[in-house]
């Protein structure tokens, strides 16, 4: 067998192994397979596609997510003949070997209720919330979701509910969007400036980190996209097309010692609050023509059209 290389990708792998084996299993069972969705999601760098030699130390293996629907539809019986030929599937491909099922639940691999996936992901087993569970369920559980691949779905279930929770609605996407603009607006160019007159670099870096993690956010729902894990913000940032190349320039704001370049970070928070200005008026976003981000924000929030959400807090909803 052939050793991992560094080029090799679990998302592919998992999909190949599914191709190889997970097929044949379920052709095994021709009553049950029509009611089976097989695909890699959920935690971890791989169903992200974010893997690396690095991530090799941990959940790194062939297999792959078998869905299937709720106990009125498949019984127990038919869910663990699945559990038993899952797990008697061949421990190594590739040059790499399958990590053990836990018999305590808790899987990341093998036979999934739809379900109860999404109900530990979000909150709800259909995907179907209402605005206030919209605005608390963080962006990195529904990021883990919706991310990798469906490499076949034969009865729909779970692809119906990831189509219908693919991106925030409008209303919550500003409202949430209107509060990390606000944050920006405090933190940066506000108290970072103020922070460094009083001779506290200490929460001047402080508010730096505070602008650089609400800028993340707010590029994310610029984006209308789930922002992951905070580990992996930073690459997931340059996939997004609107306010590309700005990770550069955030993890500068980042790397910068407050106590020798502290004109220099002030010069890159108030640029970038400038760029983010342009960006939110070029898209639609806002209705302002000024400079300040925290005007910006307010006319986000006003375009919000429930207005039990848009008089919500404009902070309600930030992470």
């Amino acid at each position: 067998m052939n050793a991992p290389t560094e080029s090799m990708d679990g998302l592919d792998i998992c999909r190949r192994y599914y191709e190889a084996y997970g097929k044949q299993m379920l052709d095994g069972f021709p009553e049950i397979a029509g009611k089976t969705a097989a695909a890699l999601t959920g935690s971890g760098s791989e169903c992200f596609g974010y893997d690396d030699i690095v991530s090799r130390d941990h959940d790194f293996d062939p297999g792959f997510c078998l869905f299937i629907p709720d106990e009125s539809v498949l019984d127990r019986r038919s869910e663990f003949l699945l559990e038993r030929a899952y797990a008697q599937l061949p421990d190594t491909f590739e040059g790499l070997k399958r990590g053990k099922l836990s018999p305590v639940g808790g899987n990341r691999r093998g036979v999934i209720r739809t379900g109860e996936f999404f109900l530990s992901k979000i909150g709800s087993s259909d995907g179907i919330l209402d605005w206030k569970q919209w605005l608390s369920v963080p962006s990195y559980m529904f990021a883990e979701a919706v991310n990798g691949a469906v490499f076949e779905d034969r009865y729909g279930e779970l692809t119906e509910i990831r189509n219908r929770i693919a991106e925030y609605p409008e209303d919550i996407r500003r409202k949430k969007l209107a509060g990390n603009l606000l944050l920006m607006a405090q933190s940066g160019p506000y108290n970072h400036t103020r922070c460094l007159a009083h001779g506290e670099n200490g929460a001047a870096r402080l508010a730096a980190f505070e602008f650089v993690r609400s800028a993340i956010q707010s590029v994310f729902l610029i984006n209308n996209a789930y922002c992951p894990y905070y580990k992996w913000s930073f690459r997931a940032m340059r996939d997004l097309p609107v306010m590309s190349g700005i990770e550069s320039e955030l993890l500068s704001i980042l790397s910068a010692d407050e106590s020798h370049e502290s004109e220099n970070v002030t010069d890159m928070i108030e640029k970038l609050s400038r760029a983010f200005c342009s960006v939110l008026s070029s898209c639609g976003l806002s209705d302002s023509a000024s400079d300040d981000l925290e005007k910006h924000a307010y006319s986000v929030n006003a375009g919000i059209r429930n207005g039990d959400v848009r008089n919500l807090h404009i902070l309600a909803a930030t992470e």
